[in-house]
Formats: C-alpha cells, sequence, structure tokens
C-alpha cells in the first residue's frame, strides 16, 4: 500500500463513520500505471449517508480529500451506501479499464 492510499485511508476513517471502507489503487487500470498512486476507487458505507442522494454522499467525500484532487489524485470511483444498502449490495461494481491504456 502507498502513502497516498493509507492517507486517503485515514482521512476518510477521520471524516466518516466508517461501517466498511475500502481503498483500492487502481493504477494498473489506466496508463500511468499503480505506482503513479492516481486513480483510486472508494467503497464507503456509512450511517451519514441516510436520507443523502449520492451527489451529496460524493460531495462531502470529496470535500474529505479536495487537497489530494487538487494535486496528485487525478480519479476516484465512489460507492457510497448506508449499511442497509450494503446489506442487498454487498459489493461495489467494477471499474472498467481506461480506454486511453497502453
Amino acid at each position: 500500500m502507498g502513502p497516498m492510499q493509507q492517507n486517503i485511508i485515514t482521512k476518510l476513517q477521520t471524516a466518516f463513520n466508517c461501517h466498511h471502507l475500502e481503498v483500492e489503487n487502481e493504477g494498473d487500470k489506466h496508463s500511468a500505471g499503480a505506482a503513479a498512486e492516481m486513480h483510486f476507487k472508494v467503497t464507503l458505507v456509512s450511517t451519514e449517508f441516510e436520507g443523502k442522494m449520492k451527489v451529496a454522499r460524493h460531495r462531502a467525500i470529496y470535500s474529505v480529500l479536495s487537497e489530494e484532487l487538487a494535486g496528485q489524485v487525478h480519479a476516484l470511483a465512489l460507492y457510497t451506501y448506508t449499511p442497509a444498502e450494503w446489506e442487498q449490495q454487498g459489493v461495489s461494481p467494477e471499474t472498467p479499464d481506461c480506454a486511453n491504456k497502453h
């Protein structure tokens, strides 16, 4: 696990009451590669998402990770759930490879 991935995990754990959190470095699906730590998939389950639409959930994460998104992190695939939604879903979708991957 790289330092940016660990930083994202720490920030999200601090900001949210996480019932479940996965932060995956998906750089291998993009041309920059995993070592660049630029593309991440975040699956976050929290009671704080109850009653909030997807856009509000994503904005909350973007706010917490604003420094990272202004710098090194190029893209986040966000999957946000309440505990009840996660109980039904159980897994986040696979992120497709980037069309520009060489």
